[in-house]
């Protein structure tokens, strides 16, 4: 039902109705830029993990370690070498509320490296956990 005002008394008056298209293409718009930007903003370090049996994380202010296919180690995405890192890693623990430390390593990584990794944190106090890709269901 519409209402009609009108500005002389012959009923000849502007119909008062708001005009949604413009609006409705506006908030298109933005969604769709929403939609492109949202996985470029995620950022993080590139990493290949490997894939395994595993299941989901539980916790989501844990600290992150992460080692690149050259051997690089990131704490919470910032580059640091090995000696960096031992030094580093008890002050990290301690800006945050939880000990749980996730380390996401690259799977072509030397094996060494990521098990010097593991025990420096765990020397700090830290509970390692291990982030993989879940291994895709086989169908029997």
């Amino acid at each position: 039902m519409r209402r009609r005002f009108t500005q002389r008394g012959d009923g000849t008056g502007a119909v008062a109705e708001i005009s949604v298209t413009s609006l409705v293409d506006v908030a298109f718009t933005l969604l769709i830029i929403f939609m492109i930007t949202a996985p470029i903003l995620q950022g993080g370090i590139e990493i290949d993990v490997p894939e395994a049996a595993s299941g989901p994380l539980s916790a989501s202010d844990a600290l992150v370690v992460s080692i690149d296919a050259g051997g690089q180690i990131y704490l919470d995405d910032v580059p640091v070498t090995y000696e960096e890192f031992s030094a580093a890693i008890e002050a990290a623990l301690e800006r945050f509320d939880s000990d749980n430390v996730f380390i996401k390593a690259d799977g072509d990584i030397a094996l060494r490296l990521a098990l010097r990794v593991m025990g420096r944190i765990d020397e700090a106090g830290g509970i390692v956990s291990i982030v993989t890709e879940p291994e895709p269901r086989r169908r029997p």
